[in-house]
């Protein structure tokens, strides 16, 4: 089982200086950051909005804040079970884990916004150039939970299953590689593409198309994805992934309707 074998060859720690420890989950935040830093730049060149290079930089700042603050807050509020509401000191200890894509994606809206409304740019567009890079980021987050041997899937007898060091003495599904593959490599493999076009579809086609393609992805992806020990399943075979996951798909579906109606370009710096 080559996946088997390449789970156990990898360490969680890319590499050590002195005492302090780099982990690969560190270095898939960054690498993610950066890469969809590269996309928003080189789309709206391509688009020709003729953003500034410290503009999309300020943009990208305050991105970043906003998915890890955001991402920790949902895992806290939502994955939490009230054990944070008794180690409050815990929810600054992200080192240990904790992040959800929901807070995260709420986060970066909401960060990228208020620096869109400080640089008087178009957030619509910044949202839109935004998603197409995010999938680059999930790709990377999802590689590094295979690496750090977390958010394993269920049992399976296929011969790509993985005997997890916290699952048991049992082969799994690696779901953290399903959802590499289909909510980084997919999704950005098909907004991309999208955005290849010039002069560029309308606003909201990038973000309504993410959302859609993200929430119903990850919603099938939770079916062989063993839940969060504290939450287990919600309703029958519902977990809180898919129901967090079903209103981004109305969300994007709701989005798209709009873009086609209103039919706006895209567009840089706000008249």
């Amino acid at each position: 089982m080559f996946l088997n074998d390449l789970y156990h060859m990898l360490d969680p720690i890319a590499f050590s200086v002195g005492p302090f420890s780099v982990h690969w989950y560190g270095l898939a935040y960054l690498a993610g950051f950066i890469c969809a830093g590269v996309v928003l730049w080189r789309t709206q060149r391509r688009w020709g909005l003729g953003l500034s290079g410290d503009d999309v930089y300020l943009i990208m700042i305050a991105i970043v804040f906003g998915i890890i603050i955001g991402a920790r807050l949902f895992y806290v509020v939502f994955y939490g079970a009230g054990y944070y509401l008794e180690h409050p000191l815990e929810i600054f200890a992200t080192w240990n884990g904790g992040m959800s894509f929901h807070g995260g994606l709420a986060g970066a809206v909401v960060g990228g916004a208020l620096a869109c409304r400080r640089c008087g740019i178009s957030i619509a567009s910044v949202c839109d150039m935004g998603v197409i890079g995010a999938p680059i980021g999930l790709f990377f987050g999802r590689c590094a939970n295979f690496v750090n041997g977390e958010l394993w899937g269920k049992e399976t007898d296929l011969p790509w299953g993985v005997m997890f060091e916290t699952g048991g003495n049992v082969y799994r599904h690696p779901s953290q590689l399903y959802e590499a593959i289909l909510e980084g490599l997919v999704i950005f493999a098909v907004l991309y593409l999208l955005s290849r076009r010039v002069p560029p579809r309308p606003q909201g086609t990038f973000m309504g198309t993410f959302l859609v393609l993200y929430g119903v992805f990850r919603f099938l992806v939770e079916f062989v994805r063993v839940p969060d020990a504290q939450l287990g399943y919600l309703f029958g075979p519902i977990t809180m992934g898919q129901l967090l996951s079903l209103p981004l798909v109305l969300l994007g579906i709701v989005v798209l309707v709009a873009a086609h109606r209103l039919n706006r370009p895209q567009v840089g710096y706000l008249a």
